[in-house]
């Protein structure tokens, strides 16, 4: 489960040493668009003391390294030194198709070979640009060791020349496409960021509309964030009071040979109580 993902960038280690008082499910030590392209190298190579930094402080959850993009200079030498340190996933941005993953498989196979671990590694990937949303079922199908994709409106809004607002209608065909991939192929999909990071109400809203396309969980660029995706992502104790009404009197009616039953006000079967049972199997800490 991620129900946030939080960035600092690589070459500030005093901010990745700050993850564990933000809560966030993964936290993503950013050698992309977080670290400037000067710094790129320095960050790296200080990549292994910055990744055990962050575990000495005590940070449990999920810890990750965002690598430069497939076609940068830096790309492989980002894997290398990622999976070089004790990181739980490396994040792929701009992932167009599953090909350029494998680099990456190839450098995650060789370390779970080496040291192996209770909970695997693996690859979260960014579909960002027209391309990507084109191949998403193709990225979420057929890229090895995916576990996750993030849809990047920002980046995807750019690559097709168009404008940001804060509605987001202009990219509500995308989104939903990532969504409907990375479901389908039974990964984790992470709605896009708001960049508005003062504006929890817009954020509250963005997040709502996410959960209800099938969005999991949230990108977070800023600290204050994170808990509103934790919450946004969560199921309240009033879904929760419901769903377990739901499944006791859809379970003793299914038990008189009933299959479809008025559960207060409204007609209830299978897929219903699908989603009750998924809230009731959700993590209750927020």
């Amino acid at each position: 489960m991620i129900r946030s993902l939080l960035y600092a960038p690589a070459n500030r280690p005093e901010l990745v040493a700050k993850f564990p008082r933000f809560r966030a499910d993964c936290c993503v030590i950013d050698l992309e668009d977080g670290t400037p392209e000067a710094e790129k190298a320095s960050a790296r190579g200080m990549l292994q003391a910055t990744v055990q930094q962050a575990r000495a402080a005590g940070f449990a959850g999920l810890l990750a390294v965002r690598v430069n993009l497939p076609a940068s200079p830096h790309y492989l030498a980002d894997l290398e030194a990622a999976f070089a340190c004790d990181i739980d996933a490396v994040v792929i941005p701009k992932l167009e198709s599953p090909d350029q993953a494998f680099p990456a498989a190839h450098w995650l196979q060789r370390r779970e070979a080496e040291a192996p671990r209770a909970r695997p590694r693996m690859i979260i990937g960014g579909i960002e640009s027209v391309r990507g949303v084109l191949n998403a079922v193709r990225i979420c199908d057929d890229t090895p060791h995916l576990g996750a994709v993030y849809f990047g409106a920002e980046d995807f809004a750019a690559d097709i020349g168009g404008r940001r607002t804060p509605g987001g209608d202009e990219v509500a065909t995308a989104r939903a496409w990532v969504v409907m991939a990375a479901r389908a192929a039974d990964r984790i999909a992470l709605d896009q960021v708001v960049l508005d990071i003062r504006d929890d109400a817009l954020f509250r809203q963005d997040a709502a509309r996410g959960r209800d396309l099938g969005y999991q969980g949230k990108m977070c660029v800023a600290p204050g964030q994170v808990r509103l995706a934790n919450e946004a992502f969560s199921p309240t104790p009033q879904e929760r009071a419901y769903a377990t009404r739901l499944v006791r009197a859809y379970e003793e009616a299914t038990a008189r040979g009933v299959g479809t039953i008025d559960f207060e006000g409204r007609m209830v079967d299978g897929p219903l109580l699908k989603h009750s049972l998924a809230v009731l199997a959700a993590p209750e800490d927020v």
